[in-house]
């Protein structure tokens, strides 16, 4: 078949949770997923993978374990979007169509616009909790610090998959540092373009007291830009309050990078994107801008909210709920409220679970005050999230 009610480019959270919720609406839908993948991973858990508390191997399932039964499974990569004839080329070759489109392919990690990080990854001390295959060298890293050496933990100038994900692993670090007794007789350092350590100033206060009860030193206006990995080397653009720019050398025992990322390549040479480069969506309704018939939601969407699994929660069933609107000629009426949630692990056993909207203004789930590290909100991510995720999320019933 090569024409599809429903075509749903992307078989991640986003687009496997589209489709359970679809079908649970009408089981009668014909639906296809265009994803090349074999393998599918809940991607939040690599933190505690990367912090020496979770098993990679827990955070990794077949793609035909989750796919849909009533689903058409198209094993191939989307390349090509030509709305104007409602199909979509894939890399192999092969033209579908559609009546609707919805399109959540993920984030494109840029290993390569860090000068050297490809090479350097995996050894040498350079580490990223940013793939199955790298979280379990950063418990590597992070077991085997000597005292007295320097461990530095980087974000890129880029949107990135959990904004938060470059301090927890810094502060899960430290806690074993601590605990081994080595914390206070060596360095570590957060590196960030930004100025500001969170951009939700109730969550911002209580993990700038974590930093400092850390002893953490914190630089700002720096951007990675390269690694020298048999020199144990990281070079910094930095730029000061007068917006010069000049570079800094910085050695390292270990360093923690997160990648440059952005929307996929073929997102961004596509007519549904931006200027930036993401999906072009009305942020309240999701749907394309100027293709009505196109949806989208997830990591590649140029809406202004966090990039996380919490986003795609939220987001799904208001997709879901305009989409079958617009399939009945009514016009969306559900909206997206911008809501992102971070759970910020900030040692093992501790955790301040932050979520806010599009104003970051925050929007909390529980009756108690959520900028406080609690253990059962680390309790929450260790276990109740990994079991959500596999059991109702993907399955379009939480």
């Amino acid at each position: 078949m090569s024409h599809y009610q429903i075509l749903i480019v992307g078989g991640g959270n986003a687009g496997i949770s589209v489709a359970s919720q679809l079908l649970l609406k009408d089981q009668n839908l014909n639906i296809g997923i265009i994803e090349p993948s074999e393998k599918h991973y809940y991607q939040p858990a690599w933190t505690l993978v990367g912090g020496g508390d979770y098993d990679v191997k827990d955070t990794e399932k077949t793609e035909a374990e989750v796919m849909p039964e009533e689903v058409s499974w198209l094993k191939e990569a989307a390349d090509t979007f030509k709305p104007e004839n409602n199909s979509v080329t894939t890399a192999e070759g092969n033209t579908y169509t559609y009546d609707y489109l919805v399109v959540c392919p993920g984030i494109q990690l840029d290993w390569h616009k860090v000068e050297g990080l490809k090479e350097s990854l995996g050894k040498n001390g350079v580490c990223s909790n940013y793939g199955f295959d790298k979280a379990p060298y950063t418990w590597d890293c992070v077991r085997n610090f000597k005292v007295g050496g320097t461990a530095l933990f980087t974000q890129p100038s880029t949107p990135v998959k959990c904004g938060g994900a470059p301090q927890k692993i810094m502060y899960m670090a430290s806690d074993h540092f601590q605990r081994r007794g080595i914390l206070s007789k060596s360095k570590v350092e957060f590196f960030s373009p930004g100025s500001v350590i969170f951009g939700v100033k109730k969550y911002a206060k209580v993990l700038q007291e974590v930093v400092d009860n850390y002893g953490i030193h914190l630089n700002f206006k720096h951007d990675l830009i390269k690694i020298d990995g048999p020199n144990h080397q990281a070079i910094f653009k930095v730029t000061d309050k007068d917006g010069n720019v000049s570079e800094e050398i910085r050695t390292f025992d270990m360093i923690h990078v997160t990648p440059p990322q952005s929307a996929p390549d073929f997102i961004k040479q596509s007519p549904l994107a931006n200027e930036a480069g993401w999906l072009d969506l009305d942020k309240y309704t999701l749907q394309h801008t100027k293709y009505p018939n196109i949806f989208g939601l997830g990591d590649a969407s140029g809406t202004p909210n966090a990039k996380t699994g919490a986003a795609v929660r939220k987001q799904a069933p208001v997709l879901v709920e305009n989409l079958l609107a617009v399939m009945t000629n009514k016009s969306p009426q559900a909206n997206y409220s911008g809501y992102g949630s971070c759970p910020l692990v900030t040692g093992k056993g501790r955790l301040v679970l932050a979520e806010f909207d599009y104003n970051n203004e925050p929007m909390e789930s529980f009756p108690f005050d959520q900028a406080k590290e609690r253990f059962s909100m680390y309790q929450l991510k260790r276990y109740v999230l990994p079991w959500l995720y596999w059991n109702k999320i993907l399955k379009g019933t939480a």
